[in-house]
């Protein structure tokens, strides 16, 4: 089976982790301890830089190691996202995360995404149904534009949706301490998450400082994926990633039990129902 076969199928299962390594971490040492730690901790996807050196080492590591995990290239850049289609062959493509932007006091909209979307499929249109193409939603939009967004992204038959949680310049100011500034970001995107899961059929995933506290309410919340970079990135030791991604995959697998026997329950009260007509 395909790699990208298998992250459909977690996917589906709503038990799908993606790792981030960071859209700007060209550190290849770290990014090989990242992957790495991925890889061994048998994580779904692995999401990288779209740059040359970042997605040869990764490629390369996958390879050695003859793993299932997915290889999902990140930029804001249309053909960067290309290229990395095109000439590296990844799994997938993810257009955002915006949050660079943001710290630039820039924003991200609607129209601006579809734009961007639109771009990067002319550029890899040969290519296009070998690959799964992920966007972000900007989390600056109101929750009805996002919905909207979400809904345009339907019809251009973009796979899946990422949100995200945005912390404004006034937010930062307010200064709070680590810990609340986290957890709010976490419980915007998860608030962001519940309600597009209520409006739109894309599987969703969630990202934003999701870790082993806040990875249970993202799925309750309707993610079928969690994307999970800080609480990785910011450890020093391997050992420590792979600790922590091996916690998210023990969580992720843990709801995918769950869905199915919800899924089953359902199913045999419906046999039940008929029988009794």
């Amino acid at each position: 089976m395909r790699r990208i076969e298998m992250f459909k199928q977690a996917m589906n299962e709503k038990r799908a982790l993606k790792v981030i390594s960071g859209i700007n971490n060209i550190d290849l040492e770290r990014v090989e301890m990242i992957v790495s730690s991925a890889i061994e901790s048998k994580a779904t996807a692995i999401d990288v830089a779209a740059k040359q050196e970042v997605l040869e080492l990764s490629q390369r590591l996958i390879s050695e190691s003859n793993s299932d995990i997915m290889l999902m290239a990140s930029s804001i850049v249309p053909m960067e996202l290309a290229n990395a289609v095109n000439l590296y062959n990844v799994d997938a493509i993810e257009l955002g995360n915006f949050e660079t932007l943001y710290r630039e006091g820039l924003t991200m909209t609607s129209s601006q995404v579809i734009s961007l979307v639109e771009e990067t499929l002319s550029l890899i249109q040969e290519n296009r149904s070998e690959i799964l193409f992920s966007v972000t939603i900007p989390g600056m939009l109101p929750i009805s534009e996002q919905i909207l967004l979400a809904r345009k992204l339907e019809e251009l038959h973009i796979d899946l949706v990422q949100t995200e949680g945005y912390i404004s310049q006034e937010m930062l100011n307010m200064e709070l301490e680590g810990s609340r500034l986290w957890l709010n970001r976490a419980e915007l995107t998860i608030s962001n998450t519940l309600e597009l899961s209520r409006n739109i059929e894309l599987p969703i995933m969630t990202a934003s400082n999701i870790n082993t506290i806040t990875a249970p309410f993202a799925f309750a919340a309707g993610a079928s994926v969690i994307g999970c970079g800080s609480c990785i990135n910011r450890l020093e030791s391997k050992l420590s990633m792979l600790a922590v991604i091996s916690n998210l995959m023990e969580i992720a697998n843990r709801n995918g039990m769950m869905m199915s026997t919800l899924k089953d329950s359902k199913m045999i009260s419906s046999i039940e129902m008929t029988s009794l007509v």
